[in-house]
């Protein structure tokens, strides 16, 4: 009897080779994420040999996005990045818009390409990996001292500004020949934000009475497997309701996390999903793996050398600035600018999304992958760098706003999802 063994030789190919490359990546010491983009790269239509299914992988890639949002508000605290508000959150902002400008003067007048599209490029240049910052500084014993925790809550506004921009892009983005009503826009834009705003209302109110409830019974049940499948069920039946809503999972899987975070189940709920989460997470780089020609770099080389100078100059010299202003230490911020001179995760959603709605080409979105993939491997010796132009850094010490080894997001936004396997 014949099977469909599709899926199958996805998964199997998908997890063999990333497991392959993600080792080969760790003793070249680099990141494991090098090594799951290259496992897709050779699974990919662009390279020779075994092919895995190109319309499955999109899928298993959207449940990887779920749970890699629901994992950034299982860890998400407010009262952390409170602490850090003063530089955290206007240095986020600020950095992003100036690599979205500089990535637009690079797509508008070196690349040839139209505002739209030059504009998200930068966009998604602008967002660096949580998962990338946090190993560096787990390496190099910072987490846990005052440049850490300014560097991961630098992160997690940008993160939080990834999920706003992912519900509010689809209406910002007009379909190429159409025309801009810009009352229609500004409607649907304002009954949009009001939707948001009472989805949110609900979720916080009654979700943070009803699911504390509902994780106390399950865990009565005293099943492991209830209490898992009680965790996942709630998280993507979230991620489906806003998508119903808002054509985002992301903003339902994200505000799951937050919600179950406050709970007093909160931190076993982390832990049961946590290796589904690492499991879809390597398969959702590999999906973008495989959406990479790698031969971007021998048509565009200059090209590849811009975004690159983007995201390692441009972003790093905008957080100098920033640290600079805040009258941060020269060790602290080139620290920081070391931290945040790459790109990752978040950056491939923006692009897979602006290709999806036909506002980026795919030679753009390669781009970005390209960036992505050297900025990471080259991130280690950016840190050198930054380590003998800023002098030696700080001893790390303790604080008092996070318990030991628990600073902001210390299994941070998408941490676990990554870090672990590695």
């Amino acid at each position: 009897m014949p099977h469909a063994d599709s899926l199958i030789l996805t998964l199997v190919g998908g997890f063999v080779l990333a497991f392959a490359f993600g080792m080969l990546a760790h003793r070249l010491r680099l990141s494991p994420l090098v090594g799951y983009l290259v496992a897709g790269v050779v699974v990919g239509p662009f390279t020779g040999g075994f092919v895995a299914d190109t319309t499955l992988a999109p899928q298993l890639a959207e449940i990887g996005v779920i749970l890699l949002m629901f994992g950034v508000g299982l860890h998400f605290s407010p009262k952390d990045l409170m602490q850090v508000r003063k530089v955290a959150i206007p240095g986020a902002l600020v950095q992003i818009t100036a690599a979205t400008v500089l990535g637009w003067a690079l797509g508008r007048f070196v690349l040839g390409l139209g505002d739209r599209e030059a504009l998200l490029m930068g966009f998604a240049l602008s967002v660096a990996s949580t998962v990338v910052l946090l190993r560096a500084l787990e390496e190099r014993k910072q987490v846990k001292n005052e440049v850490g925790r300014i560097a991961v809550g630098w992160l997690i506004v940008e993160d939080l500004v990834i999920v706003i921009a992912l519900v509010m892009l689809p209406m910002l983005i007009v379909p190429a020949g159409g025309q801009t009503d810009l009352a229609a826009m500004g409607v649907n834009i304002g009954w949009t934000l009001l939707k948001v705003v009472l989805f949110v209302a609900v979720m916080l109110v009654v979700g943070g009475k009803v699911m504390p409830w509902l994780l106390i019974r399950i865990a009565h049940t005293k099943s492991r497997e209830l209490f898992t499948l009680g965790v996942l069920a709630i998280a993507l039946g979230i991620a489906w309701v806003a998508y119903w809503l808002f054509h985002s999972f992301a903003l339902g899987a994200f505000l799951a996390g937050l919600v179950m975070n406050a709970s007093p189940l909160g931190h076993n709920a982390a832990e049961r999903s946590l290796p589904l989460r690492d499991a879809f997470a390597v398969l959702f780089f590999v999906s973008v793996g495989m959406l990479f020609d790698p031969m971007i770099v021998v048509r565009q080389p200059w090209g590849v050398l811009g975004v690159l100078g983007i995201v390692i100059v441009g972003k790093s010299l905008a957080a100098l600035v920033i640290t600079k202003a805040f009258k941060l230490d020269r060790s602290s911020g080139f620290t920081v600018a070391a931290a945040l001179a790459q790109i990752g995760e978040f950056s491939f959603i923006l692009a897979a999304l602006g290709v999806s709605m036909g506002a980026m080409s795919r030679g753009t979105h390669d781009l970005i992958l390209a960036a992505s993939l050297l900025s990471i491997s080259l991130n280690p010796f950016v840190f050198l760098l930054a380590d003998r132009l800023g002098g030696k850094p700080k001893p790390p010490a303790s604080t008092s706003g996070s318990p030991p080894g628990k600073p902001i997001g210390a299994d941070g936004p998408v941490t676990d999802a990554v870090s672990s396997p590695a």
